[in-house]
């Protein structure tokens, strides 16, 4: 079927005329019967190649659904204008977060030479809970107690899994066992923690503008979060140098924090922090007494083939004779 574009980048937030409640907004029309889908986890329009959808057991193309080229830059422009955000050819990757916590990156030709490419992500469970995860097979009554025991002792947690994998859920579900009167402030570099917990205070990355001024990176947002007294603090993905001031505020007194990484398994997870630090200028040592130090449990979650997300292994940090950090494995999640 066709797909309706708008003609212009949908006007900023502040801009846009109120709608009616459970009103979509246009840019959305063309993906609405899969949106309404329960099922539906993620949705990815190939250019022309057309549409594919993810519920929950593996990537489909979605036949029945045609776009040109044209349209579908017409269409990303549209999504990300919704956002807040602008891409162009001097901004030809842009990632934002629409309203209902769907997540959109959309990448522009010649980046993607086989057509623009946009991503959607869909939740499907609003402000998780432990209980509903348990149901939903993540993890078994062992592993939920051991969960509990990590909430109610502050421990730091890091959570960590492919993309997809479920890491956001679970942590989300966390946080919303933490007791009402702590102030949890979580940093994103595209806010999409939906947490039921009444003191969250979000903070978001910025991209810098056409001139290249104005960005605020996650290392910033990190720094300034620890000026608003948090007594949990959060980075939804630690993807650069800000790992290394996550680890530095989880070593200075604040407990009860949490942050996310992505790594294929429980024993790839040193790697992936030592590349991280290295882009923060840790060396692979130091690195390694940080997060020693830094983080009492790592929860590592994948998603089956059935498309069930589970925690899969559960580790704590520990060092070798070499100095170097490797992973304590504290057994498994599933049931």
């Amino acid at each position: 079927m066709p797909v309706w574009v708008p003609q212009q980048t949908a006007p900023p937030p502040a801009a846009r005329e109120p709608r009616a409640v459970g009103e979509r907004h246009p840019s959305l029309q063309p993906f609405a019967a899969y949106l309404d889908d329960p099922a539906v986890t993620d949705l990815f329009v190939n250019g022309a190649a057309g549409l594919f959808v993810d519920r929950g057991a593996g990537v489909v193309p979605a036949r029945e659904w045609r776009a040109s080229e044209e349209e579908v830059r017409g269409l990303a422009v549209a999504l990300i204008g919704y956002g807040g955000r602008h891409i162009d050819d001097a901004s030809p990757c842009v990632d934002v977060r629409l309203d209902g916590g769907i997540r959109v990156h959309a990448v522009l030709p010649p980046i993607a030479p086989e057509g623009t490419a946009i991503s959607i992500r869909v939740p499907r469970m609003t402000e998780p809970s432990l209980d509903d995860l348990g149901r939903s097979g993540m993890f078994d009554d062992t592993v939920r107690r051991r969960l509990d025991e990590a909430v109610a002792r502050r421990s730091n947690v890091l959570v960590t899994g492919a993309a997809g994998a479920g890491k956001t859920t679970l942590l989300a579900a966390l946080l919303g066992e933490a007791p009402d009167h702590e102030r949890i402030v979580t940093v994103e570099d595209v806010a999409e923690l939906r947490i039921a917990h009444p003191h969250h205070v979000r903070l978001e990355a910025r991209q810098p503008n056409l001139e290249g001024a104005g960005g605020i990176g996650l290392a910033r947002l990190v720094r300034e979060a620890l000026r608003m007294r948090p007594d949990r603090l959060v980075v939804g993905e630690c993807r650069g140098d800000e790992v290394r001031e996550l680890l530095s505020a989880l070593n200075t007194g604040h407990d009860g924090g949490a942050g996310t990484v992505h790594a294929n398994g429980l024993h790839d997870v040193p790697a992936r922090l030592e590349a991280l630090g290295a882009l923060a200028g840790l060396d692979d040592i130091a690195l390694a007494r940080q997060v020693a130090s830094a983080i009492d449990l790592v929860l590592h979650v994948e998603r089956a083939t059935d498309g069930v997300r589970r925690i899969a292994a559960i580790g704590r940090p520990a060092i070798d004779a070499e100095g170097r950090l490797v992973m304590d494995s504290a057994g498994g999640g599933g049931p």
